[in-house]
């Protein structure tokens, strides 16, 4: 693809490189896509002007010369420019970030958290017991232990606010003695077992996504939070949702999860454009006001917070709802990235003003292409 089929692109305002003002950038983004770092996954999109096809920075291909690669910030811009999805990396679709063996891991633990898995069984599973340490740290922030633990002390809880007794709840829950129990309970939630009997848990699942990690927590109503995990004021939500639901957040399996897995997914693919998953909001009357009204806001479509006043039937209210709106625990499902300013400016994210520009960008790609 020549300079010459890009210019009108470039004149149109479709044409968008990611923080291409400095060579240092450029050189690290090359740096990236020559030793395929998977850290760089959602930052850039790569693009081959000699080939007029883009690739993930991970892409096995043969690299290209420097001069050849420009930089996207999404998948979704590169179409617009004109280039081609490489066959090899596939960028349009979500990475399988979870391998079949940690997946299999993951399901087991779940449906007998009691059944801890030692070193000695992975090794018979023909797995290296420091590689799924090493996994479980980079994308739980725990290690393989830990991660049991949690599941663990997550079964015993929401047994005994069921009615078990705390012997009862201990061995089912694989430990061999109560004082053991008893202190691993204290040292993750903060009390003691008989302390939790009036107190419901809020579970916790991280998942990945094309735009990072996603952490998700639910109660036995729906889900009351979804975001990026390196939200700003994500510590401040959590103990926020601990506090309305009296229990701790703890990670732990819940029903909900893999129905907003399977619709994000779907999302993200470009086949679902609205979704249907029981939500729980905890807020004032007004802050329940906005966000209901953000979901109002159709797929591939915008407005502005003076819009939303508007909608609201409180136009002088615009600064109000704008801080509803940055206080919107559920991303995406409750679409706050719709929101813009006046002028067409992105204005803030809790995500990131790159991930707002993406989803924006996705909804409006797909909305176009449905209409084909």
């Amino acid at each position: 693809m020549s300079f010459f089929r890009l210019q009108p692109l470039l004149t149109s305002g479709y044409f968008y490189t990611m923080l291409m003002e400095t060579t240092s950038k450029k050189e690290e983004f090359y740096r990236a896509l020559v030793s395929k770092d998977a850290s760089y996954e959602g930052i850039f999109i790569a693009a081959v002007t000699s080939t007029g096809i883009f690739c993930r920075p991970t892409c096995t291909a043969r690299k290209p010369k420097p001069e050849n690669v420009i930089y996207f910030e999404s998948a979704s811009l590169a179409l617009k420019a004109g280039f081609r999805p490489c066959k090899i990396c596939k960028p349009l679709e979500i990475i399988k970030s979870t391998p079949d063996a940690i997946q299999k891991l993951l399901t087991q633990i779940e449906s007998d958290p009691s059944h801890v898995i030692k070193s000695y069984e992975l090794r018979q599973s023909g797995l290296d017991p420091a590689t799924i340490r090493r996994w479980f740290q980079k994308h739980h922030g725990i290690t393989f232990t830990s991660y049991q633990r949690l599941f663990r002390i997550n079964h015993a809880f929401k047994n005994i606010t069921q009615g078990h007794t705390v012997i009862q709840a201990a061995y089912d829950s694989g430990y061999e003695s109560v004082s053991g129990f008893h202190d691993s309970y204290k040292s993750i939630l903060g009390m003691a077992p008989s302390q939790s009997k009036d107190q419901q848990p809020v579970n916790l699942k991280r998942i990945e996504s094309p735009l990072g990690t996603l952490l998700i927590c639910a109660v036995a109503e729906g889900i009351c939070l979804l975001e990026f995990s390196d939200r700003p004021k994500l510590e401040t939500e959590l103990k926020e949702l601990g506090k309305f639901f009296n229990g701790p957040v703890i990670q732990g399996s819940n029903k909900h999860f893999d129905v907003l897995e399977k619709q994000l997914h779907e999302y993200f693919n470009g086949a679902r454009k609205t979704f249907d998953i029981p939500l729980v909001t905890p807020g004032s009357e007004f802050q329940q006001q906005v966000w209901r009204q953000l979901q109002t806001i159709a797929y591939g479509t915008t407005r502005s917070y003076k819009e939303q006043a508007a909608a609201l039937n409180q136009p002088k209210a615009i600064r109000a709802i704008a801080t509803a709106n940055g206080m919107n625990r559920i991303a995406i499902v409750i679409p706050c990235h719709r929101v813009i300013g006046s002028d067409g400016s992105m204005t803030g994210y809790g995500g990131g003003i790159w991930r707002k520009k993406w989803l924006l960008d996705h909804e409006s790609t797909n909305k176009q292409l449905s209409l084909l």
